[in-house]
């Protein structure tokens, strides 16, 4: 798969990025919402560097991730048990009806 590079623009700083044909948009999705949260966190923190805002905003982006892949974790959980009890019951009711048959 090619690349090509595309320009975003973070706290008033443009970057080059290279990114595979065909997701551009999602990058450029991705750069939105991340200059969201750098532009946040910059405006409710006082004379700190970009490098801090950065790390600040690589902290919430990654307990953010945590927290969807803790719910995705519990949720197919929930989805193996309620798989396990249709299998048991199906089982149950083909036993039954193989009995009934005899």
């Amino acid at each position: 798969m090619s690349s090509k590079a595309i320009d975003i623009t973070l706290l008033g700083r443009t970057y080059s990025i290279a990114c595979p044909e065909g997701r551009e948009a999602a990058l450029r999705h991705v750069a939105h919402n991340l200059e969201k949260q750098l532009s946040s966190l910059k405006a409710r923190t006082n004379n700190i560097s970009r490098e801090e805002i950065a790390i600040m905003a690589a902290l919430n982006i990654g307990y953010e991730l945590l927290e969807e892949q803790q719910k995705n974790q519990d949720y197919i959980k929930q989805m193996d048990d309620k798989i396990g009890l249709l299998q048991s019951t199906l089982e149950v009711a083909l036993v039954d009806r193989a009995t009934k048959a005899d």
